[in-house]
């Protein structure tokens, strides 16, 4: 358990302030870790949670301000410094090197020699003793690239451990897991608290940080929003700090007119998945949700039926008229459009300004005669998006990849709403962004549906699909196991179908 608040904390950040150009990240802030002391930081996007975390990780440099550990001032201006004070970041896209051994990543850059080369056996001794520090039951010569994402992200962790880190930054560290990897995670930062070790926890899963946390620091707008002591530690409570007000209908639904049938999907097989085929509707106005475990084939059918991955064989038609799916630009001149799971790597071209990527996806469409780009047009509709989807930019020209992950999201949705789809594709339209950008993309989904907008979304958020779905498909190992109205629709409903029981015995659960 943490140490009394008598004992000199083991990290403090005291005024710390900094700036980019044009944005104010971060503005006077304090934060203190104590000893085995589990910290949870949250906040909206864009609240400078991961600038913080980047200076005390040597990554960036602080404007002005203090570090202290155990009472004392240091300086913290690269990684090795930061390592060198036992602060380790394990940032969110994990930094290994898949085509190595475990063992390799675990030591890469600080390998220990013998005779000037490199002492293998060291490694693998040593690296074993860390693997059995966070649990994970594998060689240190295995290749890490045949691993899952949830046991590197072990062999992150051991990483750390391996240069004595004393405090663990974990940047959304379950944002890619699977619930039993999850659980696992959850385990190592329990052992690693009882045994002194301090961690820093950044999450946008409230449950998680309920379950984990012994104190939580809010962030909002740069600057301390406020603490919750353990007993305080309540989604309302942690929600109002974060967004500054109270979030009383978190799911604005409300009823909107259903019409025909737009999508039609009949006996879609998926390279994927062989030996299923799948069929269902999408009614215009209609919010489908598309729920199951990790690896049930959700993205494979949203990528399939966006002409990304081509269908083995079955129909498919929108509006009346049958597609072959076999390329994305025969599907988006039909009315189609995808948000994927990764904004940042099929999404957008985070080097490109807000502007160039809102109008990427109607380079043809709005073009001059000649071929040439309608500047025009694109700074109509990026200006008629930034409005509309109250994007936060310092101007239409600012970078993508300095803009928060709640920003970046609707940068993607507006890249496709300026095409005025008839069907929207959404594969975890939320994830990885904060609880106020949820709001506003679950009341844009909203009015999209009254406005005819058909809607087809994937997600692995429980209270996402409860409370956004007028209707659900459940999917398991690549068929759907059932189909729910919202009049049926349990977290046990969902549960039953996602594992594989029959649509009959979900229904009565």
């Amino acid at each position: 358990m943490p140490m009394s608040d008598s004992s000199p904390p083991l990290l403090e950040v005291r005024q710390i302030s900094k700036r980019f150009p044009g944005v104010r990240a971060l503005h006077q802030v304090d934060l203190r870790l104590n000893h085995g002391e589990v910290l949870a930081l949250v906040g909206e996007n864009g609240a400078g949670k991961s600038t913080l975390m980047k200076i005390l990780a040597g990554v960036q440099p602080l404007d002005s301000g203090e570090i202290l550990i155990d009472g004392k001032p240091v300086v913290i201006d690269s990684v090795s410094s930061a390592l060198g004070n036992g602060i380790a970041l394990i940032h969110q896209e994990l930094n290994l090197a898949d085509n190595l051994e475990v063992g390799a990543n675990i030591y890469l850059g600080r390998e220990p020699l013998r005779f000037g080369l490199i002492d293998e056996a060291s490694i693998e001794r040593n690296a074993k003793a860390v693997l059995e520090r966070v649990g994970l039951d594998v060689e240190p010569t295995t290749s890490l690239g045949t691993l899952t994402i949830g046991r590197q992200q072990m062999v992150e962790i051991a990483k750390a451990l391996s240069v004595n880190a004393r405090v663990l930054i974990m940047d959304e560290p379950t944002s890619s897991l699977s619930a039993h990897e999850t659980e696992q995670l959850f385990h190592v930062v329990k052992e690693l608290r009882s045994k002194g070790v301090s961690v820093i926890y950044i999450s946008h899963r409230l449950g998680e940080v309920k379950e984990l946390a012994d104190r939580v620091a809010v962030l909002r707008d740069g600057e301390n929003a406020g603490e919750l002591a353990h007993n305080e530690i309540h989604h309302d409570n942690m929600v109002r700090l974060m967004v500054g007000r109270d979030i009383s209908q978190f799911y604005a639904r409300a009823p909107h007119q259903i019409g025909d049938v737009l999508l039609e999907v009949d006996g879609l097989v998926t390279p994927t998945w062989p030996q299923h085929a799948l069929s269902f509707s999408v009614h215009r106005g209609e919010i489908v949700g598309i729920a199951g475990l990790v690896g049930a084939g959700r993205t494979e059918m949203l990528r399939t039926l966006f002409g990304i991955d081509h269908p083995l064989r079955g129909t498919v038609r929108l509006n009346g008229k049958r597609l072959q799916c076999n390329s994305p630009i025969e599907t988006i001149r039909a009315g189609m459009a995808l948000v994927p799971e990764d904004r940042k790597l099929h999404g957008l071209v985070v080097e490109m300004t807000v502007q160039a990527n809102i109008g990427l996806a109607g380079l043809r469409r709005k073009q001059r005669p000649g071929g040439f780009l309608n500047r025009q047009a694109e700074e109509q509709d990026t200006a008629e998006m930034v409005e509309r989807l109250r994007i936060k930019t310092p101007s239409n020209q600012q970078i993508v990849q300095y803009l928060s992950g709640g920003n970046q999201q609707k940068v993607v949705l507006g890249k496709w709403l300026a095409l005025q789809p008839a069907l929207l594709l959404l594969d975890e339209p939320t994830r990885g962004i904060d609880v106020g950008a949820k709001q506003e993309i679950y009341g844009l989904m909203e009015e999209l549906a009254e406005q005819g907008v058909s809607i087809l979304f994937a997600s692995s958020e429980m209270e996402e699909i409860l409370g956004m779905s007028d209707r659900t498909l459940v999917m398991h190992e690549g068929r759907i196991s059932g189909e729910l109205q919202r009049d049926e629709l349990t977290e046990e409903a969902i549960m039953q179908l996602a594992t594989g029981a029959s649509s009959a015995a979900a229904v009565e659960t």
